[in-house]
């Protein structure tokens, strides 16, 4: 059935709108609901009318549903984007009471940054002050005040969205966000890896058949390599707080044309604060401190895990994406064999835990700056060897 104009829906149209939605669950019977509520005047958002009335964002497949977020693939003005919400439904969100208890006009804006603040510090662990909610909260009063400030709620109850906001403008290693229809928003549509692939993610569909060659495939995996050097660099010194990636594999992340990587799936993703709080739990031992790729020590006196994340970023990547590149049973015969050889020692040093939070993080440090000077060296005999 085609998303078409759904501004005046017929009784027949709704039933059978509501029928797909209940027996298929598919993605187009979802955009099909979200589309009647966008008619009844429930919610709003920028790609709403392209989506529900001019047909310029058409629904191509679902590529995630059972379980946890819905991922939707599409097509908005000739590009493929995708579609993301958490639950299905906007009814499912939690509404927010204020728009019931006064007239939506009266609702003062500060008092509306406040609330955002609040839910940003509940989700992310963070204080955010006003002047930094621009990407959460640029909307202005208008006849729509009411569905913008309820589908604004929406999104914000979701924590992914949360983060590509706030970090648009600081970070090209997070999807880039397109818009809004309610509860949905639309990214960026990148080709993820997948751990069948023998180079973890698809060069070739990525960055076209110019990568079909053995030389061409190799520096390409050197160049990713040096993008999630600086992907982990990025997020453990350039915001207010430590970001920590407790969920590392290939299908949470893409390349984008220039090669640059892209942390396409951060719902466990996590600032210091959160961290913190996640971490220090109860413990018999330090098998009950493993949060996913997030791990602390039990200290067993207190029976209690720490606060400080014992592993890192940097030692989950080279473990679960490194040695994958740089194992003993990829040799490269255009690169030297000593060097080889000492990128794979390299590799399996860093994915190693490290001993104590001092020397922890020295030894990250030191395998940060080897295996940035290592892959240089790569780089450059792979140059001369053109």
């Amino acid at each position: 059935m085609p998303i078409g104009v759904y501004q005046l829906p017929t009784l027949l149209e709704i039933m059978v709108w509501k029928q797909l939605w209940v027996e298929g669950r598919d993605g187009e019977g979802i955009l099909a609901v979200l589309c009647l509520d966008y008619s009844s005047g429930a919610l709003t958002g920028d790609l709403c009318e392209d989506l529900c009335v001019a047909q310029k964002l058409v629904y191509k497949h679902c590529l995630y549903y059972d379980r946890g977020k819905k991922v939707i693939q599409a097509d908005w003005r000739g590009q493929p984007i995708i579609l993301k919400s958490k639950k299905e439904m906007f009814s499912s969100y939690q509404h927010l009471t204020m728009l019931e208890e006064m007239e939506t006009q009266d609702i003062p804006e500060t008092e509306l940054l406040l609330m955002v603040a609040l839910e940003v510090k509940n989700v992310l662990g963070l204080e955010l002050s006003n002047n930094t909610m621009g990407p959460l909260w640029t909307r202005k009063k208008g006849p729509h005040w009411k569905a913008q400030v309820a589908s604004m709620w929406s999104l914000l109850q979701q924590e992914e969205y949360i983060y590509f906001s706030l970090l648009q403008d600081f970070s090209k290693h997070v999807l880039r966000i397109i818009g809004t229809c309610g509860h949905f928003y639309a990214v960026e549509y990148l080709t993820a890896g997948h751990a069948w692939h023998k180079t973890l993610f698809p060069l070739e569909s990525m960055v076209g058949p110019s990568l079909a060659g053995h030389r061409s495939r190799v520096r390409a995996i050197v160049d990713i390599a040096l993008s999630f050097l600086d992907m982990v660099q990025h997020f453990d010194n350039d915001f207010s707080h430590r970001l920590h990636l407790c969920d590392i594999k290939p299908e949470n992340f893409a390349i984008r044309h220039d090669l640059t990587v892209v942390a396409i799936d951060v719902d466990m993703a996590f600032f210091e604060p959160k961290m913190r709080d996640i971490l220090e739990q109860n413990c018999t031992g330090d098998e009950d401190c493993n949060f996913f790729d997030c791990f602390s020590k039990c200290n067993l006196k207190i029976r209690k895990c720490g606060a400080q994340r014992a592993n890192n970023n940097l030692q989950v990547i080279c473990d679960k994406i490194f040695r994958r590149w740089f194992s003993p049973s990829l040799r490269r015969p255009l690169v030297s064999l000593p060097l080889q050889l000492q990128l794979q020692k390299a590799v399996q040093e860093c994915a190693q835990p490290g001993h104590g939070e001092t020397t922890g993080h020295q030894r990250t440090l030191r395998s940060l700056s080897e295996l940035y000077h290592l892959l240089r060296v790569t780089q450059r005999e792979l140059q001369r060897a053109e």
